[in-house]
């Protein structure tokens, strides 16, 4: 008898096999077709909350921070400022909180049938794609507003680093979440603690207020957040406000490749034995 699929275990645990996840190329089109169709399947607004939800953030950020805190924005509108912030984080966060629950939300899939498990968290960044562009259609509405009425900003060459700038978020996203999907296999309540952390994690990134109002010190520790300089750079890029360094930039990408490989690696190892634990 001739087998046309072999199913055999990973004998190096940094393999990531392209030609079969191509293969399955329909099942991910299909994974990405089931998050963004479930996500507000049954309600009333639909599609429309991608716009809801940065609108409403935005303002609750005009009030709270610019407002009560008054939390200076590098001279910028509000809503500028803090639209640019969050169509990068929320990308970012989203992308993190779904991935991170990988082999726990799946476990019924992947006890039935055999596939690449890689493609369940890449279909997830691949989805999430999506909601990014309407939230970044979003910002350039209220981008071409403040251009209408006036307020000088200075759009330049930097901005073509857009592309960059998602990779390095989906890419961010994808290695932080496949490390916490891997270790929440084991021990569930990572998944409260990690939760909390992202929360955290958005007020040590300069998505409510400006790096260039910190001192030179402070900014240095700011820069250990890989975040910080792909928020900085796109503010840079679309405004011309902010601060944009290459090197931070270059760390911010070695730190995604290293902790992408990282992530596969371990990622490999779990998946030998989750349904045991899980």
């Amino acid at each position: 008898m001739e087998y046309t699929t072999v199913i055999k275990p990973k004998n190096k645990l940094f393999e990531v096999d392209l030609k079969e996840i191509w293969q399955y190329r329909d099942l991910f089109s299909m994974f990405v077709k089931r998050d963004i169709i479930t996500q507000y399947k049954q309600t009333i607004l639909g599609p429309t909350w991608f716009f809801i939800q940065p609108a409403l953030t935005t303002i609750m950020y005009m009030v709270v921070f610019g407002g009560i805190a008054k939390i200076p924005t590098d001279g910028l509108p509000q809503p500028m400022f803090y639209l640019a912030g969050i169509v990068c984080w929320q990308y970012f966060a989203d992308c993190l909180n779904k991935t991170s629950n990988t082999f726990t939300v799946n476990q019924g899939i992947f006890g039935k049938v055999y596939f690449p498990r890689l493609i369940v968290p890449m279909s997830v960044i691949a989805s999430n794609l999506m909601r990014m562009g309407i939230q970044l259609l979003l910002f350039i509405v209220v981008y071409i507003y403040y251009l209408i009425i006036g307020v000088q900003v200075a759009p330049n060459v930097y901005v073509l680093l857009l592309p960059l700038l998602v990779i390095m978020l989906a890419g961010l996203s994808l290695g932080f979440g496949i490390i916490i999907s891997s270790m929440t296999t084991k021990y569930r309540d990572l998944t409260i603690l990690f939760s909390f952390i992202v929360q955290l994690w958005m007020y040590a990134t300069p998505i409510i207020y400006p790096l260039s109002t910190m001192s030179p010190e402070k900014q240095w520790i700011m820069a250990i957040n890989p975040v910080t300089s792909i928020v900085e750079t796109f503010r840079y890029g679309t405004m011309g406000v902010g601060t944009f360094s290459w090197g931070m930039l270059a760390y911010s990408f070695g730190f995604m490749v290293v902790l992408l490989v990282i992530g596969i690696v371990v990622f490999n190892k779990v998946q030998r034995s989750f349904m045991d634990t899980v």
